[in-house]
């Protein structure tokens, strides 16, 4: 925070927050070129060293499909063995799932839609034949021991369908978690979510037998509502929460999604409501300083701005300085 700056903590909020880092595949997955497995697992190398313990490394998709992830297999296989077995990496199939165990990955996620227009989109089924095809997924991976994480996409409004009804979350989302997933991730795909359409379906969720602490968000900041949403759903009782390094992100599948909330800014957040994290956020800043140079442009987080300047470190190409304070389905990639 700033010099001389406490925390000021507000009633009602968890003590401790995790946060979920999705920038090394969520965030790459959207990037126009390819970007060197060499930065992916420095990245993922970074934001481990600054205190993330939940980071989401990659998917094990077909190449065609993600060709910014075609690389997976290398990225996971360069990472230390600890650092390994802590991260998740997505799953779209079966065939996915055997990449993964084949990696020595102990922790997966597979992914769903509430709508159907963006199931077809993205996984080119029905929601029903969606989790049909994620159900042996779910079984084999926790058969191998593994945990597994849901994520449910267009929870808030869908750019086909409109208004997403919080009984058709509740639908999906029991379903998932009858699977087998120990986590689900709740997603505004395409950022159109506000304060009270999120306490509504956290609401919803909760009466129908879902425990909040088997629940996660994932905004993304069309709209400038990522953080707003976020202090709604902690104020509920949430306690993970999904963010992107640098703000990076997107969905090929939905146009109308822009970047993920940004790490710093929720962690700038998060420490000055007295909220414990265990992320350095100075190192978080020059890490994403460092990425920008790698991408050529600035970060679009607003924290990583005001701390390392208007260039956003896109000309540290090498560096960033440390600013103290087999089916034929498409695969999906973004919440």
């Amino acid at each position: 925070m700033i010099p001389g700056q406490d925390p000021v903590p507000l009633a009602g909020l968890p003590a401790e927050v995790t946060v979920y880092e999705v920038g090394p595949r969520d965030g790459l997955q959207n990037e126009p070129g390819a970007v060197p497995s060499a930065v992916k697992v420095e990245l993922i190398e970074r934001l481990a060293a600054a205190g993330l313990a939940a980071i989401e490394a990659t998917s094990f998709v077909r190449p065609e499909w993600v060709p910014q992830l075609a690389d997976a297999e290398a990225v996971v296989a360069a990472l230390s063995d600890d650092l390994r077995s802590q991260v998740t990496v997505l799953v779209p199939n079966l065939r996915g799932l055997e990449r993964a165990i084949g990696a020595g990955i102990g922790r997966v996620a597979v992914f769903a839609s509430a709508t159907e227009s963006f199931a077809a989109r993205n996984l080119n089924r029905t929601v029903d034949e969606s989790l049909a095809m994620f159900a042996p997924v779910v079984e084999g991976a926790t058969g191998a021991g593994m945990w597994v994480r849901g994520y449910l996409s267009m929870c808030f409004g869908d750019p086909w369908e409109g208004a997403v009804p919080p009984s058709a979350v509740v639908g999906v989302a029991t379903r998932l978690l009858e699977m087998g997933c120990a986590e689900l991730s709740l997603g505004d795909t395409i950022g159109v979510a506000t304060p009270g359409q999120v306490v509504a379906v956290l609401d919803a969720l909760v009466e129908a037998g879902v425990g909040v602490d088997q629940l996660a968000v994932h905004f993304h900041d069309t709209y400038g509502q990522a953080l707003a949403n976020t202090l709604a759903a902690l104020q509920r009782g949430v306690t993970t929460v999904d963010a992107s390094a640098g703000g990076l992100g997107g969905c090929p599948y939905a146009r109308s999604a822009t970047g993920n909330l940004a790490t710093e800014d929720l962690i700038w957040q998060l420490h000055g409501l007295g909220i414990r994290t265990g992320v350095d956020l100075d190192a978080l800043v020059a890490t994403s300083t460092w990425l920008a140079g790698h991408l050529g442009r600035p970060s679009p987080s607003r924290v990583v701005r005001a701390l390392a300047g208007p260039g956003g470190g896109e000309d540290k190409k090498n560096g960033g300085g440390d600013h103290s304070g087999g089916d034929d389905e498409h695969e999906e990639t973004a919440p």
